[in-house]
């Protein structure tokens, strides 16, 4: 837990994603084509990377990834990051958390 708490919390965009997971894929393009540099964790190529999931489920992460974190902040899933898009309310929160310069 105090790991995952320490990734988090030094980027202002933190994305726990998998290769595997087309979700995952769609969150990331999201970010990237927004302009934001998402620091990525791939559960499935790091070391580690099922301890890290283990930890997500622990704080209510269903499914595991994409999992994202803004400003130190658990946003959530593809799920909650869509919702935040369409009633654009994501773009100010990257603003404030510094991701994003526009």
């Amino acid at each position: 837990m105090e790991k995952l708490q320490k990734m988090v919390s030094e980027k202002s965009v933190v994305i726990f994603s998998k290769n595997s997971c087309c979700m995952s894929h769609t969150i990331k393009t999201l970010f990237i084509d927004f302009g934001v540099n998402p620091t990525i964790y791939e559960l499935d190529e790091i070391n580690r990377g099922k301890e890290i999931e283990q930890a997500l489920a622990q704080i209510g992460c269903s499914p595991t990834v994409p999992v994202v974190f803004i400003g130190g902040q658990l946003v959530g899933g593809a799920n909650q990051v869509m919702s935040l898009h369409l009633n654009r309310s994501l773009v100010p929160m990257l603003k404030r958390a510094g991701a994003l310069w526009l």
